[in-house]
């Protein structure tokens, strides 16, 4: 099949090799773009046939439009480095392109996160849907640098692929906290830098708001403690966003200025 594979990573050499495992046959293309890996990513990648390339961090949109430009293939498949295609889908993307060209220039495909002790997604567990398998003419990667998300012609509709992508994306709570708090900092950033201000009375709801949206609205509660617990730490991060955020008005305004009026 005439498809490019793209993956994005950095110290990912726990992860990745299954990743490039469950598609390598999928593609005669297989590029990973590494940000600076000390974990010997580079050589994993490389010795499961990916071509590997150095690139420092611009951030998410930024760096998949890099990877994109990359690719020698008019059809993208993006995956991250802790996702993993099982074997239906995999199966479910050649059939896609059985009979030639398919019938739809984008593609969306179910994300669905994987906990730790789990060896796939739980049976009710939420999904994403974003756009991940698509031709680079008719679309590619906003260049946002904390919104990783695939921006369309204004024409194309995006089918949807059946089968759902395996999202390791949590090795610990620890590290998962670790990894959504440098997010805030990125998030915090990208307010500032396009000018937006964020109510202060968001300050107040945003972890309560946010916990109920992780463990009701995208069904952590069906996950057990666990579920709790990465729920928590999702409404943790959101939380910070917001406080980074007026941290840094806060900083930026006159001395004599009262914090309510923010």
């Amino acid at each position: 099949m005439q498809i490019s594979i793209f993956i994005i990573a950095r110290n990912e050499a726990d992860r990745i090799g299954a990743t490039i495992r469950a598609v390598r046959d999928l593609t005669d293309d297989l590029v990973v773009v590494d940000s600076g890996s000390t974990d010997g990513t580079q050589a994993l990648a490389a010795s499961l046939g990916a071509r590997v390339i150095h690139n420092d961090w611009p951030g998410y949109g930024p760096q998949k439009r890099f990877a994109e430009d990359l690719c020698r293939h008019d059809w993208l498949l993006n995956l991250d480095a802790d996702e993993v295609v099982p074997p239906d889908l995999a199966a479910n993307i050649r059939a896609l392109f059985a009979d030639g060209e398919p019938s739809r220039p984008a593609w969306r495909i179910a994300i669905a996160e994987v906990f730790p002790g789990e060896d796939r997604p739980h049976p009710w567990a939420y999904a994403l849907t974003p756009v991940r398998l698509y031709r680079r003419d008719r679309g590619r990667y906003a260049p946002s640098p904390v919104h990783d998300r695939v921006e369309l012609q204004p024409s194309v509709v995006a089918g949807r692929l059946k089968g759902v992508i395996h999202h390791f994306s949590v090795r610990s709570l620890g590290d998962q906290l670790d990894k959504l708090n440098r997010y805030s900092d990125q998030q915090a950033d990208d307010l500032a830098a396009r000018g937006i201000a964020l109510p202060t009375w968001r300050i107040f709801v945003e972890l309560p708001g946010n916990f109920l949206k992780a463990y009701v609205g995208r069904r952590h509660c069906v996950r057990g403690v666990y579920g709790f617990l990465t729920a928590m730490n999702y409404a943790i991060a959101r939380h910070l966003r917001i406080a980074k955020h007026y941290e840094r008005r806060r900083a930026a305004a006159p001395l004599d200025r009262p914090d309510t009026n923010f």
